[in-house]
């Protein structure tokens, strides 16, 4: 089945922009960045910035991102999937990550929400000068599946404290 990712959530006032790779099946179906009401990424960001349990509108939730300096996008803008898992992304299409970048010439760190994310992003445009000038930080993915090394949203959330620096 081919999938299609959201746009960005970005503005003028970026500074940090979130890739993920591609929405998983909650998430397309509630139209919605990070919609799976398991996956850690909002939580994360909610206790990094403030401390508390995220809002549970989702427009409160992309206003928070954003009035945070943060924007959020996914390095693949449509592929194959069948399911949620990045393992079985097949035939890519990567988003124009460099012309959002031209856009918004004030975000100056991307961060990649897991590996694949960061496989895609340096494949496509690694070699972009739009990437290549700014920081580029690969984090564990804020997916609900455990993995060795990170179990739970405790595991994910000391990983994910050093984009406090970034924004």
């Amino acid at each position: 089945m081919i999938v299609h990712s959201f746009p960005p959530a970005a503005d003028e006032r970026s500074r940090l922009l979130i890739l993920g790779s591609m929405p998983g099946v909650a998430s397309l179906r509630a139209h919605q960045y990070y919609g799976n009401p398991r996956n850690h990424f909002w939580p994360i960001l909610y206790r990094l910035f403030a401390g508390r349990e995220p809002d549970a509108a989702y427009e409160e939730r992309l206003r928070f991102a954003s009035e945070h300096r943060i924007a959020l996008w996914d390095s693949i803008a449509a592929c194959e999937r069948e399911g949620s898992l990045d393992a079985d992304i097949k035939n890519v299409v990567p988003n124009d990550i460099p012309g959002l970048l031209r856009r918004f010439p004030r975000i100056a760190t991307i961060v990649c929400n897991g590996g694949k994310s960061y496989a895609e992003l340096m494949k496509h445009h690694g070699s972009s000068p739009e990437v290549a000038e700014r920081r580029v930080v690969k984090l564990p993915s804020t997916s609900p599946v455990p993995t060795p090394r990170y179990r739970n949203l405790e595991d994910r959330l000391e990983a994910w404290q050093v984009i406090k620096e970034f924004v």
